[in-house]
């Protein structure tokens, strides 16, 4: 009964089933996301989604539940989140006021399931031990990643995309490192995303709201967590390379607003989606881009785990310079503050000089 392919279909079905239901009280409650200059939508539309990739979650739980004594303080903190995201989806809450929220989430998940960053295996440095500085640690990375999510929920099918992608990938890495407990809820949560991808992907019938873009961000942080706790030899870097868009969209949002004197939550439209947008103009083209890149990041974390660290480090300069090339032929790089936008500036001016 519990084969991988059985939970993740199953889990997928479920999110179909429920998903339209979800829009229809979206609707009938007022939960709708209304248009601005800041999005691309054109009309009024049912947001909430994100209790649809929930419910299916839950259920698959209860299906396939497999037995672990931190499990408890994680569905509690996802409880927190979820009814956070309720609350904005209908009446927008205040940054500060999910902030808190997140704090509380995150406060539930490092005490009462005392996960937390205990060792870190870093790349030529080793293993390290933060001490009191690893709890500080997982409250900067638990609210990080659920916001890195958030930020990236922008077009139709994104965040949901790249959240399947991730919790795929964790199911790879999980299985090799013989973590039954990631295995099955990363399998249960890729479901549950993929299902609502299927409403989601555009033209969406509905949006995931922050019911499902801190949900999405939240459990993603803990199970990432799990696989440091279970294993040192999970480096570091591998949860980062596997959120490797949403994580650098949001270190790089966080720059150029500080350069700009605004605060880091100051809303714009400056995220690698819309440069991607305003280059292509084709929603679906956009996606796919981002997908892609997500994947390749995926495909990196998976040979530094499970190949060699040194190669993955290889490949990972190579993918960042073929991206930084990209970027810079399409004109993102002075708006995107790549780190290296000037030595690529340089060689695509060299280039066309020549021709």
């Amino acid at each position: 009964m519990n084969h991988p392919i059985v939970i993740y279909l199953t889990c997928l079905g479920i999110a179909v089933a429920l998903t339209p239901i979800v829009s229809k009280l979206a609707l009938a409650i007022g939960a709708v996301d209304k248009p601005n200059t800041r999005k691309v939508h054109t009309k009024l539309m049912p947001t909430l989604g994100g209790l649809a990739i929930f419910g299916a979650f839950y259920i698959g739980h209860l299906l396939f539940e497999y037995p672990h004594f931190q499990f408890n303080g994680i569905f509690i903190g996802s409880l927190i989140i979820v009814a956070t995201g309720i609350i904005d989806d209908k009446y927008e809450l205040s940054p500060k006021a999910k902030i808190l929220a997140q704090i509380a989430a995150a406060t539930v998940v490092i005490f009462s399931s005392q996960l937390y960053f205990r060792s870190i295996d870093l790349p030529i440095i080793g293993e390290i031990r933060p001490g009191y500085f690893g709890y500080v640690l997982t409250y900067i990375w638990i609210i990080g990643i659920t916001n890195a999510i958030n930020l990236i929920d922008g077009l139709d099918g994104l965040a949901s995309g790249v959240a399947s992608i991730t919790f795929l990938t964790m199911f790879v890495l999980a299985t090799n490192m013989n973590d039954y407990f990631v295995m099955t809820y990363a399998l249960i949560l890729a479901g549950s995303s993929t299902g609502f991808l299927v409403y989601n992907f555009h033209p969406a019938k509905i949006f995931m709201g922050d019911t499902g873009a801190m949900f999405l961000g939240y459990i993603i942080s803990v199970l990432a967590l799990m696989g440091f706790k279970n294993a040192m030899f999970i480096s570091f870097v591998v949860p980062i390379l596997i959120l490797g868009v949403p994580v650098f969209d949001t270190m790089f949002a966080i720059i150029r607003r500080k350069l700009r004197g605004q605060s880091f939550a100051q809303a714009d439209k400056e995220h690698l989606h819309h440069l991607l947008m305003s280059s292509n103009a084709s929603q679906t083209k956009t996606v796919l881009i981002i997908y892609m890149i997500s994947a390749l990041f995926s495909a990196v974390a998976i040979i530094y785990s499970l190949v060699s660290p040194n190669v993955g480090l290889i490949i990972l300069v190579l993918v960042y310079i073929f991206i930084e090339v990209v970027a810079g032929k399409m004109g993102l790089l002075d708006k995107y503050f790549f780190p290296f936008s000037k030595v690529v500036k340089k060689l695509n001016n060299t280039s066309k000089s020549k021709d």
